[in-house]
């Protein structure tokens, strides 16, 4: 019997050809939470993004049917209950490698756009507003320092761009420091220190169920500091960002994720010194040709 595939959220067409020319049976259809585990009930293996979770009630419903293995074609699994997952026999993977570069370019599009205005001055230009004297006040990244938060492969990244741009990176790790990366312009320091010595801040850690940005690091913060979040919006206090973008103490706000992707903090989104996008960090042709072979890879490798 061959291996049946469901994909509930779109992958590179390329690849689903490729499975499908490899003998898979593969299905591309989303569905809904209440149906969704029932459904999983016949296939073998899910790809999904960041749209699907499949939590202990979809694994629970699940449970007697065909389903082995779920695939996140992404970085991050909190969409995935995957402790619950993989002690019902289910396996749990990812794609961590193939979007990296594509969201660490995004974290740097939406700090020049910070910088240099972009967002607002090209939103006031669309309402035929020649607003040249107010957009005039931007800053040049070179010679400033970024703290990234997170120095995985993404973070890392970002870093490395940074510092190819004129700046000084500061990071902290909790466990395990990375060999290899500090040098002249990049320096692992505390915590305390990446909030208070940084002019721009970059989120790229993943979600650990308390926000990094709140009213308490906030205090911490250069007064006209710049926060980037290329990570979950989970990671982010938005209310306490957008009281400090009213009252100055954040110049400005480069956002990808948020707390709700069904319900945005459009107060939030629609700030004049917020630069944002729906979540598009891993959105380049690129990156899904690079997801979708590693997604190609892991069905073909994968043995129950």
């Amino acid at each position: 019997m061959a291996m049946r595939v469901l994909v509930t959220d779109g992958m590179d067409a390329g690849a689903m050809e490729q499975l499908r020319r490899d003998g898979y049976e593969v299905v591309e259809q989303f569905y809904e939470p209440d149906s969704l585990g029932t459904a999983l009930r016949d296939f073998d293996a899910v790809i999904i993004r960041s749209a699907t979770k499949i939590k202990e009630p979809q694994i629970d419903a699940a449970k007697g049917g065909r389903l082995k293995l779920i695939i996140r074609a992404g970085v991050g699994v909190d969409n995935i209950a995957v402790p619950y997952a993989e002690a019902a026999g289910i396996q749990v993977r990812n794609t961590p490698r193939a979007s990296s570069n594509a969201v660490a370019e995004l974290a740097l599009a939406l700090l020049f756009s910070c910088a240099r205005n972009i967002s607002i001055a090209g939103h006031t230009m669309r309402e035929n507003k020649w607003e040249k004297k107010a957009y005039s006040k931007g800053f040049e990244l070179s010679g400033k320092t970024m703290g990234v938060v997170g120095y995985g492969r993404i973070g890392s990244l970002v870093g490395q761009k940074a510092q190819a741009l004129g700046m000084n990176v500061l990071s902290y790790v909790n466990r395990h420091k990375p060999e290899g990366c500090e040098c002249d312009t990049m320096h692992f320091v505390s915590p305390d220190e990446v909030f208070a010595q940084s002019d721009v801040i970059v989120l790229c850690a993943p979600g650990s169920g308390k926000p990094i940005v709140d009213a308490e690091s906030l205090a911490k913060m250069k007064d006209g500091v710049v926060i980037v979040n290329v990570s979950r919006g989970a990671n982010v206090d938005e209310a306490a960002l957008l009281d400090a973008l009213n009252s100055g103490k954040v110049k400005a706000a480069g956002l990808d994720v948020w707390m709700s992707e069904k319900d945005p903090n459009w107060a939030l989104a629609q700030h004049p010194a917020v630069s944002c996008t729906p979540h598009i960090g891993a959105g380049t042709k690129e990156a899904q040709k690079r997801i979708g072979a590693e997604l190609v890879d892991i069905i073909e490798h994968f043995e129950a």
